[in-house]
């Protein structure tokens, strides 16, 4: 492995660049770790590492607001290039497409049994489309050009879906919390009894979702029923 890569960053048509180590500056790109510190094998801001040149205090402040070392360095390492190994760029591939898979299957169903597709199906339906995954672009940027690539292959349709929801009394104030994270709760009425009705708008996808985890915090006594 390298002893270090580069991240590189452009404002305004200037060029800044910090040295880090591969792995733990990866590992940070993909949220698994924050201390920077064990991320940069120095504190230099360069704008061409490689010849040793560095920017001025002025291009600092203008770019970056402040001259600090260390907050430039986040700056530059959360919105940089991360120059990748050839092996971080499959793991970062292969942790994206995981991730579109994931969202693809929580937000589409099949549009004749309105269930969602299930992730190994996704996944061979993204190798014979032979979908390529670019590491560096967000889930919400690649996923549309995904999904379009995908439909030639299996049928896909985005919905939702409204669902009518009781709860029994004991277990209404942990299931309230379970419908706030999951869904928009159209409508709420707490009966005299302590239980609670709901209507609960939710992606079709996520409705086995939602009854799994309403049966396991209710025993199964809740009633969820979709509105027509």
């Amino acid at each position: 492995m390298a002893d270090y890569t580069l991240v590189r960053y452009s404002y305004e048509g200037e060029k800044f660049e910090i040295m880090v180590k591969p792995d733990p500056a990866l590992d940070y790109r993909l949220g698994k770790k924050k201390d920077i510190s064990s991320i940069l094998v120095s504190d230099e801001i360069y704008t061409d590492a490689s010849k040793g040149t560095r920017p001025t205090a002025e291009k600092l402040l203008h770019a970056f607001k402040t001259e600090d070392p260390a907050e430039i360095a986040e700056i530059i390492l959360k919105k940089g290039d991360l120059n990748l190994t050839t092996e971080q760029r499959r793991t970062m591939i292969e942790e994206k497409r995981k991730q579109i898979v994931t969202f693809i299957a929580k937000t589409y169903v099949d549009p004749k049994t309105h269930l969602p597709h299930p992730p190994l199906r996704i996944e061979q339906a993204m190798k014979d489309g032979r979908v390529s995954i670019d590491p560096h672009k967000t889930i919400d940027e690649q996923v549309k050009d995904i999904v379009e690539k995908l439909r030639s292959i299996i049928a896909l349709k985005s919905e939702n879906l409204k669902l009518e929801i009781t709860i029994p009394a004991q277990f209404a104030s942990q299931s309230y919390a379970v419908l706030k994270s999951v869904g928009s709760l159209n409508k709420e009425e707490w009966q005299n009894n302590g239980s609670l009705k709901a209507i609960l708008e939710i992606p079709a996808a996520a409705r086995p979702n939602v009854i799994d985890r309403l049966g396991s915090i209710t025993k199964g006594s809740a009633t969820v029923e979709v509105m027509k």
